[in-house]
């Protein structure tokens, strides 16, 4: 064993022996350790999440909500796919929505981790009886498997095909299931947090014998079909294989770790290239927690560079102000964030829960608070925003288009990814607030709570209102007697404060000296220590990340952003159904006119904000804003508050930026697109975005020999063999089936099937077409128009292609 694996797993050890003489609740040892390496003084440590409890505050609310929605699930609802798949009878129905629909079972394995964040968090018992129940019924399960445990539904068979190396991998299917490697990766998550942040030796036992499986499994799979099978959407199953490597020092957790690394993501990023426009997004991010988890259980120093650009590139560069990132669940263009600003379905909240979990582990790593940056951004403005904070719903995609809306959860018929990554958010408010490097504590957030931090006898209370109030103080109390010791107490300066910060240490001023982001105050502390100083965060804008003229409002790290009114009396529904797609907020788009628009140059229009009287944030506009429907010589007078405080209404986030001689041109010509994609919308029956997970899931996708891919940010899907979809045509209006095509395919020979019956024999380029991107329309027969269901197959000629289709749009006869 090396230098860095021994001294690793002392330091992990140490700190799990501590806690738990303390608290009989183990320290996350991910959460401490995974990028730990004890050449460095600088990297840091965090502490339990039962070490940190929230005062009052809006993450304290937000994580009592989330007990509360946690408490209202159904643990045997959760459980059934498992004692299904494993033969047993299930003491309830499974839920419906993604739960019953080929995804059966991965709600399952975040409610492992989510009652474990929430015990170690808040100490409620019944969290902990519910942990209990699940892992008894889940070791059933697997007792009666002999080691498999998992939801998928008839995934026996499937597993065997895997093991006998018959591998069919898509996007977002494997051996024509939807993305099982992705579910069973959220029950191998759940038993690790259920043993390392709950202290549950029984998942513990579970996790290392679905490992054995696994290992079994796959044992005599080359490393190419591995890479074959990494295709499909797999989650972060090298993250949790290489924390298996820390738990169990068994080397053969780390080199699965290596093997089910994806390479063709990984490589890019070795030599600073980034190669992610038109990928799914959250397919990737957790990919690259995997990557550095590797990387540190190994010291590759390669790898942590690659895992630190992806970071960049990210955050800096394709993120916007709520710390959010993708459109249609795809990373764009970066030099163009005009889907942004358009499409209603805006950055997933998934992506930014694994974004946060990359930068907490780059700044353990570092100690650099460019991390500390963005994971504060995200988690004012995108987390702490996604959940409702009376009945606790979750949001998928918060819309960026000016004068759009949220959808929330409802408990019992949404069971969507960013639920299952929801009900973990809300419980690790306290997990970065404060570190340490030995005998220094480090603060990092200004949230308020208390630390209790038994390995140096200290508790430290911090009191702090912010952002409605900018006054923090620390106050320190000695958890024993006996004679004090120096220690330091380092303060985080955010990138967002306006001048120094200045120091009082009870009453009096004291000196803080500054470096690397921080000032550091050395003092024998003790009880009733009452260190304060007063935060000034900068009111700013934050234009879209490509140059356009749309503006964020910034104070400090939070958003600001304003409610709208789209059309008189709206009664628009904010909690989804159990649809497929209910998570979307498909209602209309507000109309360009009803949109409050900047009327001056951002910095003007900052210095004319006004603070609203009383205690809560907020700062009213009334100089230079414009809705053209009051008419360009009106003034509207609109307030602004935090976003994460804004629910159950249509919002702005980015405010249209326009001189007045621009304004009445722009909304001309605004009104004009919406009426050009309000006419398509009428015109449209069905349709489908190829080579997207969402829309190709929600059309029963099925294909052999296809692949899929993006041209210039379009996204696109052919075959040597067939792929076919399910169109819906419920009230048999449809006339004609319009199909997208790209200029550059020529030479191409495919049928157009639609219910078994030939539409079209196609040869591209079809026709002359003069644009790069072009369509075109076939009509259907009558027989066809009569159908609710068709079904739509694209076969390829023998030694030829079927598409590429980069669309597939079912029409009426307006």
């Amino acid at each position: 064993m090396n230098t860095f694996k021994v001294s690793y797993l002392a330091s992990l050890c140490a700190a799990i022996l501590t806690v738990t003489a303390c608290s009989e609740l183990p320290i996350d040892s991910k959460q401490v350790a995974s990028v730990a390496h004890a050449e460095h003084a600088s990297e840091q440590h965090l502490f339990a999440l039962n070490q940190v409890s929230l005062s009052a505050s809006p993450f304290l609310h937000a994580q009592q909500t989330n007990v509360r929605y946690l408490l209202a699930l159904h643990p045997d609802q959760l459980l059934a796919p498992y004692l299904r798949e494993a033969g047993l009878t299930p003491k309830a129905p499974n839920y419906g929505n993604w739960e019953n629909t080929g995804l059966d079972g991965h709600i399952g394995g975040h409610y492992l981790s989510a009652l474990s964040l929430a015990w170690a968090a808040t100490g409620d018992e019944e969290l902990k009886q519910r942990l209990d129940y699940m892992l008894s019924e889940l070791n059933r399960a697997q007792q009666a498997t002999g080691g498999y445990l998992g939801g998928i539904p008839n995934g026996d068979e499937m597993w065997q095909q895997i093991e006998n190396g018959e591998i069919k991998a898509d996007l977002f299917s494997l051996n024509d299931r939807w993305v099982p490697l992705y579910n069973i990766d959220k029950i191998f998550h759940g038993l690790r947090d259920a043993y390392n942040v709950a202290g549950s030796s029984q998942a513990k036992h579970m996790l290392f014998k679905l490992g054995e499986w696994f290992l079994a499994t796959t044992a005599k799979l080359t490393d190419e079909q591995v890479q074959q099978m990494l295709y499909s959407e797999h989650g972060g199953l090298n993250d949790v294989f290489a924390d298996m490597y820390v738990i169990s020092d068994d080397e053969r957790y780390l080199k699965l770790a290596r093997q089910f690394s994806h390479n063709i993501i990984i490589e890019p990023l070795l030599h600073t290239e980034d190669k992610l426009t038109g990928l799914h997004a959250n397919t990737q991010i957790p990919k690259i927690i995997g990557m550095l988890k590797v990387a540190n259980a190994s010291d590759d120093k390669a790898w942590q560079q690659g895992a630190d650009f992806f970071w960049k590139t990210v955050s800096q560069e394709r993120s916007v102000s709520i710390g959010g990132n993708s459109v249609r669940e795809h990373f764009h263009d970066k030099s163009d964030f005009t889907p942004m600003v358009e499409d209603v379905e805006g950055p997933e909240t998934c992506n930014t829960y694994n974004m946060m979990k990359l930068s907490k582990l780059l700044f353990l790593k570092t100690a650099d608070t460019r991390y500390l940056d963005y994971y504060e951004r995200a988690t004012y403005n995108h987390i702490l925003s996604s959940q409702h904070p009376e009945h606790g719903g979750l949001v998928y995609f918060t819309s960026m288009r000016p004068g759009h809306y949220r959808m929330y959860s409802s408990v019992q018929d949404s069971m969507w990814c960013c639920v299952g990554s929801g009900i973990e958010n809300h419980s690790k408010y306290g997990e970065l607030i404060y570190s340490n490097t030995g005998k220094d504590l480090w603060v990092n957030l200004f949230i308020p709570s208390t630390l209790n931090w038994q390995q140096q006898g200290l508790q430290i209370t911090q009191d702090s209102q912010f952002p409605d109030d900018t006054k923090v103080s620390l106050t320190v109390n000695r958890l024993s007697e006996g004679q004090s010791s120096e220690s330091v107490i380092h303060i985080r300066k955010p990138s967002w404060q306006q001048g120094e910060l200045r120091f009082t240490l009870n009453g009096k001023a004291v000196t803080a000296s500054e470096k690397d982001g921080y000032y550091s105050i050395s003092h024998a502390w003790q009880s009733g220590d009452k260190l304060a100083f007063e935060l000034a965060p900068k009111l700013y804008t934050e234009q879209l990340p490509d140059g356009q003229d749309y503006y964020s409002v910034m104070y400090g790290p939070v958003v600001m952003a304003t409610k709208v009114q789209a059309f008189a009396n709206e009664q628009l529904s904010f909690v989804a159904d159990n649809s497929r797609m209910g998570h979307i907020a498909a209602g209309p788009t507000c109309p360009p006119e009803a949109l409050p628009i900047m009327l001056s140059e951002p910095a003007q229009f900052v210095a004319d904000l006004t603070r609203k009287p009383g205690q809560a944030l907020a700062f009213i506009a009334d100089k230079n804003v414009a809705i053209a429907k009051q008419g360009i010589g009106q003034t509207e007078r609109t307030e602004l508050i935090p976003f994460f405080r804004l629910h159950d209404s249509r919002y702005q986030v980015y405010w249209p930026q326009q001189s007045k001689a621009e304004f009445t041109q722009f909304v001309a010509d605004a009104k004009a697109a919406e009426q050009a994609k309000e006419q398509l919308r009428l015109l449209t029956v069905d349709h489908i975005t190829p080579g997207e997970q969402q829309p190709e899931v929600e059309h029963s996708f099925k294909g052999e020999g296809t692949r899929a891919g993006v041209n210039n940010g379009h996204h696109w899907r052919d075959a040597t063999g067939w792929f076919e979809y399910q169109l819906r045509n419920p009230n048999k209006n449809a006339a004609a089936l319009r199909i997208r095509y790209f200029i550059g395919d020529v030479n191409r020979h495919f049928s157009i099937i639609l219910n078994g019956e030939k539409l079209a024999a196609v040869s591209l380029p079809v026709g002359n077409p003069s644009d790069e991107f072009y369509t075109i329309d076939y009509p259907l027969t009558e027989a066809m128009k009569q159908s609710e269901m068709l079904t739509l197959r694209f076969t390829a000629n023998p030694d030829s292609v079927a598409g590429g289709i980069y669309g597939i749009r079912l029409i009426n006869e307006q």
